[in-house]
């Protein structure tokens, strides 16, 4: 952990901790269809899709992602785009990868890209999708709610968590990330958006303990 002014405390951590625990599936791969990566400030995706790919697990790739607020300034083109040449320079061909450049949230990304593989001729019945670490049980749930004929597994760098905010550079950002997403996956089975997902007791008192010491930028308001 950094040991600046905004360095967050150990009990944050051990919070924090438990959060991206949870929002990791530990799913086991094996071959599949093909695989989505899903947009994001984490170039990271790109990478891991990029090394799975080269390891024989599915044939056909997509990113998809548009930009937001917090990806405008670092992949100006888009977060597809950016992730699309990434993984070429990391030695996927080019024609192994399809584009989804206008997708702007996790359910945009799975249907946008349910919608180009179907343009390609491709109809899976088995789908990887690559996230950020914390954002894996999301994006499981709102795969399962919006394409439910479809086996879904997730995937991520496997990142120990304290590698994970050194490789991001901004602790705060980190856990305003894992808290905003357990919301939605708290939040998103009331309005349709997504399946819902037990939540252990401790996860939620984590959740709110880090609510109340200001982790909040990434919520959403009701």
């Amino acid at each position: 952990m950094s040991t600046d002014q905004q360095a967050i405390t150990e009990d944050q951590w051990r919070q924090a901790k438990l959060i991206w625990d949870y929002h990791q599936m530990q799913h086991e791969l094996r071959p599949v269809h093909v695989a989505i990566g899903l947009g994001s400030h984490d170039l990271g995706v790109a990478a891991h899709s990029a090394e799975l790919y080269r390891s024989g697990l599915f044939p056909t790739l997509v990113f998809t992602g548009g930009n937001s607020p917090t990806t405008a300034k670092v992949f100006p083109r888009g977060e597809a785009v950016h992730f699309r040449e990434h993984a070429i320079d990391l030695g996927v061909p080019a024609q192994a990868i399809l584009l989804e450049p206008n997708a702007t949230n996790t359910g945009q990304n799975v249907t946008l890209a349910r919608e180009v593989l179907a343009a390609a001729g491709i109809h899976p019945t088995t789908v990887l999708l690559v996230s950020k670490p914390y954002m894996e049980r999301r994006s499981f749930a709102t795969a399962r709610k919006l394409w439910p004929d479809v086996e879904v597994l997730c995937a991520s760098e496997p990142l120990e968590f304290d590698d994970y905010l050194k490789s991001i550079g901004d602790e705060k950002l980190v856990l305003d990330m894992l808290v905003g997403d357990l919301q939605r996956v708290i939040e998103y089975p009331k309005l349709g958006f997504a399946i819902e997902q037990e939540v252990p007791e401790d996860v939620h008192a984590a959740y709110e303990s880090l609510i109340r010491d200001g982790f909040t930028s990434r919520l959403i308001v009701s």
